[in-house]
């Protein structure tokens, strides 16, 4: 593991891009968007995924000169197209709008069909607690786990994240309706560890911590088991009702994860008459949460999303970790 300093990652970003044809505004706001994920240390969908997004460019799967265009309006939903745009430029336009709309409305939807790859969803997230919104949002993709019972893949891991507004740093769940993402699976694969935990099926149908066995078998354990596949289904057919975009199943024909549905829901707090006593009672929860009994000595009781700023810290003052053979895939680009 090496570490790169926030500038060069952004930079060596930025030249790739730009060699695809993205126009340099895109390509600044794009590599911001991915560098500062890794710099607050989730690894597995900025740089590690960088090379990723640049092969679906260079596969003619993504546009770089493509923008969204509104299809539908109904006041406080409205339906954007993607064109099969860059997945976290779409991401972010489609956030900042539905931003807007929560400020006209209280609440603001943006349904958005035919687009990409967003990268990190809670980074959108993150963006609407800026706003003092609830930000609510989630995605479908190519079918990567079995229906409960099942064997085949037929539904997505389809990513949902919440984030709620706070003084003491946004709350942020970021999760994946698989216990492990693709993406920490193929990090533990690349690796060689063993995941913490079993993660799914090998072929033959055993519980397994090796992640390129789970990989292989696309047979990843959903959280909550039977729960999570629901949870999965459910949010890939709202999904694609809303945006009158493609279902998980559409996608599966298809054979690529492109022109994938999304979803971005942010809801104004400044919007209410109680927003001080809402402040008071988020803060007094998440007190009473920290002052858990903790299970194991030396180990602290957190809210999800706590650890963010100090990683950036970190990782802005010594530098980004990346693995060494991900640097130089990135820099052969």
């Amino acid at each position: 593991m090496m570490r790169v300093p926030f500038e060069t990652l952004v930079h060596q970003f930025e030249q790739v891009l730009q060699s695809r044809g993205m126009h340099e505004e895109d390509a600044k706001l794009c590599s911001h968007l991915v560098a500062e994920t890794s710099a607050e240390g989730v690894y597995t969908h900025g740089a590690n995924r960088f090379a990723f997004m640049v092969r679906m460019i260079d596969d003619g799967l993504i546009d770089v000169r493509a923008k969204p265009e509104l299809t539908a309006s109904f006041g406080a939903l409205e339906r954007w197209d993607g064109k099969q745009g860059v997945g976290n430029l779409n991401a972010y336009a489609s956030t900042k709008r539905a931003i807007e709309l929560a400020k006209q409305y209280t609440i603001g939807c943006v349904a958005l069909a035919h687009t990409n790859h967003w990268m990190r969803p809670g980074t959108y997230g993150l963006m609407a607690a800026e706003a003092d919104c609830i930000g609510m949002l989630w995605t479908n993709t190519l079918p990567l786990m079995p229906a409960w019972g099942g064997v085949d893949a037929k539904v997505g891991n389809n990513p949902l994240v919440l984030c709620i507004p706070c003084k003491d740093g946004p709350v942020l769940v970021d999760a994946a309706m698989s216990l492990f993402s693709y993406g920490k699976l193929e990090t533990y694969a690349r690796e060689g560890r063993s995941l913490p935990v079993p993660g799914g099926y090998d072929s033959e149908g055993n519980l397994t911590t090796d992640a390129g066995k789970i990989l292989a078998s696309k047979r990843p354990l959903p959280i909550g088991f039977w729960k999570g596949t629901s949870l999965a289904l459910a949010l890939d057919l709202i999904v694609s009702v809303l945006s009158g975009g493609n279902t998980t199943r559409q996608l599966g024909l298809m054979g690529k994860e492109t022109s994938v549905s999304q979803l971005f829901m942010a809801i104004s707090l400044s919007s209410l008459p109680d927003r001080d006593r809402i402040e008071a009672e988020i803060h007094a929860s998440l007190e009473d949460i920290q002052k858990s009994e903790a299970a194991d000595a030396g180990v602290s009781v957190r809210f999800p999303g706590q650890m963010r700023r100090k990683i950036k810290e970190e990782n802005l003052r010594e530098g980004i970790p990346i693995d060494e053979s991900v640097w130089q895939e990135i820099l052969n680009l």
